[in-house]
């Protein structure tokens, strides 16, 4: 059983930037990793997945340019850096798991998931 811990999620201004960090109990090597978040009254969305060995990653197209996902296997975790955040990025924040190489980010492909992480941008 993969264990999922998010971290690093906060209250910002419009424009900052923040690093999630999602931390697994076990080997994450075998596992694609993505980033899913909720807004208040809104569904669940992808906002960007990388495959098991990170040579691959999506994004949504509302965090195209501004979020980077990376991965460091060597200490199971994976990160999310946003910049140029912007109020409507509000929203918690989940890590998600799926064994396997592939970047593709699908909730209902997703095995595994962490508790989430708020993020809120506001002047």
């Amino acid at each position: 059983q993969l264990q999922l811990v998010e971290s690093g999620g906060g209250l910002v201004q419009p424009g900052g930037s923040l690093r999630l960090s999602c931390a697994a109990s076990g080997f994450l090597l075998d596992y694609g990793v993505g980033w899913f978040r909720q807004a208040p009254g809104k569904e669940r969305e992808g906002v960007s997945c990388i495959s098991s060995t990170g040579d691959s990653t999506n994004y949504a197209d509302s965090v195209k340019g501004r979020f980077t996902i990376s991965r460091d296997n060597a200490k199971n975790t994976v990160y999310l850096q946003m910049n140029t955040l912007k109020p409507e990025d509000t929203a918690v924040y989940y890590c998600a798991a799926r064994s396997g190489y592939s970047s593709r980010c699908l909730q209902y492909d997703m095995n595994y998931w962490g508790q989430g992480t708020p993020v809120s941008v506001s002047s």
